[in-house]
């Protein structure tokens, strides 16, 4: 019992450290039109899969190039999320 107890405290405590995803949408800017990055869908995925650490903050390097690499790629992978240019890209 006292085994289970020492799990689910490590369990909420690693929890609790992590960083809260945004509440809102992140848009991100972009020539073609900003994109809206909505980080409760992606709530399945490992923080670190994007950011450098579970605290998230930004991206080092995060620009059109891994945008299209990472994104784009890991939606054609899935088989789900959008893929082409104009299900992303909305302009205002």
């Amino acid at each position: 019992m006292k085994l289970l107890a020492s799990i689910v405290a490590a369990f909420v405590l690693t929890g609790s450290a992590m960083a809260a995803a945004p509440a809102a949408p992140t848009v991100l800017k972009a020539k073609n039109g900003d994109v809206t990055f909505n980080h409760k869908t992606h709530a399945a995925v490992k923080c670190e899969t994007c950011h450098a650490t579970a605290a998230g903050g930004k991206i080092e390097g995060f620009g059109k190039e891994k945008a299209h690499a990472s994104c784009i790629e890991c939606h054609k992978k899935e088989a789900k999320g959008p893929a082409k240019c104009a299900e992303c890209h909305k302009k205002a």
